[in-house]
């Protein structure tokens, strides 16, 4: 059986991506699309030496034939892509006795300074829009498969799958960085941001423990949960605080969680003990008077006193 050809289908529809209004923010930059489709050439078909104000995406998903860039021709096939840059004149040709298709993507690229952009996606919207202002005048193999990107943008948008404008949008961006990576010669660059690993784990530990205090939790289980040993988170939380160890922490959770019942419900003590995590009424009432100097009783009186006052306009 053979293999049905799946760009076929952006035949039918060839306006659809175009007849969107895409605008993408990108760093310090607006990308416009202003063409996102797939043509054919006949065979034999020419298109004389022209140029564009507009960077042009050329990608063959089938056939063959040749482009002038400049002043040197090259042979196409299918499979490679090549980019034409503002005012880059180029001359294109299918073969004598065989049609060429053409997927087209092209957009104009303008700076636009924005406001708390994310400085790692301007650092690199910027080096990616730098290199392709330097891209060879060359075909290259699509090594990354960025012609996956047009007809997965045209599904979306022919399906109306949600969130299909947010996905076209992301998948136009993926198609500049994949072209510059089929040019890329593995040069060291700089690597993305890191996190620290210790913060992070002590955030995720302390956000699990605060959703979970009311069941048991013990520090086998939370270091399960980070894929670490307990020894490991133990001396995370010594690093992160020292002297607020786990079992410090979990038991504050659970005392604030403790004073928001007592203010808020008209619950028993020992109903808040239990749906707080603490084991009954009585270790409750004494970890209560240590930490806090006061009974829970003695707690809740207080607040809703305060609260009276509030109410009745004095305070």
């Amino acid at each position: 059986m053979l293999n049905r050809y799946p760009f076929e289908k952006m035949l039918e529809r060839q306006d659809l991506l175009e007849r969107l209004d895409i605008s993408i923010a990108w760093g310090h930059y607006e990308i416009r699309v202003l063409r996102f489709h797939l043509t054919s050439f006949p065979a034999g078909r020419i298109v004389d030496f022209h140029n564009h104000a507009e960077f042009e995406f050329h990608f063959i998903p089938r056939g063959k034939g040749k482009v002038i860039l400049g002043d040197q021709m090259h042979s196409l096939s299918e499979g490679m892509l090549y980019l034409t840059g503002p005012g880059v004149v180029h001359y294109q040709e299918a073969d004598s006795e065989e049609d060429m298709d053409e997927l087209c993507l092209h957009v104009d690229i303008v700076e636009q300074p924005r406001e708390n952009v994310d400085p790692w996606e301007a650092a690199e919207s910027e080096e990616t829009i730098a290199k392709l202002r330097a891209l060879p005048l060359v075909p290259v193999q699509d090594y990354h498969r960025a012609m996956n990107c047009f007809l997965e943008a045209y599904e979306a948008c022919d399906r109306k799958l949600i969130g299909y404008y947010t996905s076209i949008k992301q998948l136009v961006i993926s198609i500049l960085l994949r072209t510059v990576r089929a040019h890329d010669n593995g040069e060291i660059r700089v690597e993305a941001p890191e996190r620290d690993m210790s913060m992070y784990r002590y955030e995720y530990a302390v956000q699990y423990m605060e959703a979970n205090y009311s069941n048991v939790v013990t520090l086998e289980n939370v270091a399960e949960k980070l894929h670490i040993s307990t020894r490991q988170l133990q001396r995370i939380f010594y690093q992160v605080q020292p002297g607020m160890p786990f079992s410090r922490v979990l038991e504050d959770i659970r005392l604030g969680a403790v004073c928001r019942n007592l203010e808020e419900s008209n619950g028993s003590i020992e109903q808040i003990a239990l749906v707080s995590g603490f084991t009954n009424a009585n270790y409750l009432h004494a970890v209560f008077r240590k930490r806090l100097g006061m009974t829970p009783s003695a707690f809740r009186k207080m607040k809703q006193t305060k609260s009276k006052v509030r109410v009745n306009g004095y305070e």
